[in-house]
């Protein structure tokens, strides 16, 4: 498998575990969330759009610790926020993640771990 089938490998992984995550946690399926729907998310006591924009200026991993630090796994909308935080990043190209000290295969390892604390590990034996 060469490097870019590699890289559009786990970018089809982590866009279809986002896909199922969210249609689970809405109860319907998802085809994309509405910029103005994603504002009224909010996780660790952070609005997702300010989660967003720290990404924006290279602050990837503080960004996803702030969000990690207060997470409630059992809540819903701080779960759907955690999926379209990755989902975000995933959308970014290589070299910003690797200049910001961040990879696809981190993304898809915080999807990983946040099924697995979740609840929603059988997701993973589906997409596999």
């Amino acid at each position: 498998m060469s490097l870019y089938d590699e890289k559009d490998y786990i970018m089809r992984i982590i866009q279809e575990m986002v896909r199922v995550l969210i249609s689970l946690m809405l109860g319907k399926q998802y085809t994309s969330v509405d910029l103005s729907d994603e504002n009224k998310y909010e996780v660790s006591g952070k609005k997702l759009k300010d989660l967003l924009i720290m990404v924006d200026n290279g602050e990837i991993n503080d960004a996803e610790n702030t969000m990690l630090s207060g997470l409630d796994y059992s809540n819903r909308d701080d779960m759907i926020a955690t999926v379209l935080f990755y989902k975000y990043l995933s959308e970014k190209e290589d070299e910003f993640l690797l200049r910001n000290n961040y990879t696809k295969e981190e993304i898809l390892d915080g999807l990983n771990q946040l099924i697995q604390k979740a609840g929603y590990s059988n997701v993973i034996d589906i997409l596999e």
